[in-house]
């Protein structure tokens, strides 16, 4: 009998996520001088970095390659972050053999083909509502939340509850 979603989530260490359609909503905003603006959610930072703060592993592996994306995501204590990636499943590899990481203990957030084969290969693949219907068929668990709407934020805080960190981690702060 394979484990429901909550059941993987005990063994969860490290989080990948895209960007384009996890951590944003997969609009682009093209100023006259051909800069692409993206938006990210608040909530969605706010948990990156609790997970960061609680010794898990925090991963961005993603096809886009803007800068500004790099400099918020450093900003929150992520340091593994891969932009411009065109095969995701060498990087996933390569990721998870520097740090020792088993497939079993990752959590991959994607929304799109691209994501697939990367999903393929995790303990816990997971992607936004309005994602692809093949992503969404592979997934083990499919956020309410739309991408760049709070669907990163909804499986951190998760994991974390099912781990007893989330609360933990906020009342250690306050004690």
């Amino acid at each position: 009998m394979s484990k429901s979603y909550k059941e993987i989530m005990n063994d969860i260490t490290t989080f990948i996520f895209d960007v384009d359609g996890v951590l944003t909503d997969g609009s682009i905003h093209i100023t006259p001088t051909g800069e692409m603006l993206r938006n990210m959610n608040i909530r969605d930072g706010y948990a990156m970095k609790a997970a960061v703060e609680n010794g898990y592993t925090v991963c961005i592996i993603s096809g886009g390659s803007n800068e500004g994306v790099r400099v918020r995501l450093r900003n929150l204590g992520i340091t593994d972050i891969y932009l411009g990636v065109a095969d995701k499943v060498a990087t996933f590899e390569e990721f998870t053999d520097i740090y020792n990481i088993k497939s079993e203990q990752v959590l991959y957030m994607g929304d799109d083909l691209p994501d697939y084969w990367v999903m393929q290969r995790v303990g816990l693949p997971t992607c936004p509502q309005d994602s692809a219907p093949e992503i969404k068929a592979i997934s083990k668990y499919v956020s309410h939340k739309n991408g760049g709407t709070g669907c990163v934020r909804d499986v951190i805080e998760q994991v974390m509850k099912v781990q007893g960190k989330w609360m933990e981690h906020f009342n250690a702060k306050y004690d």
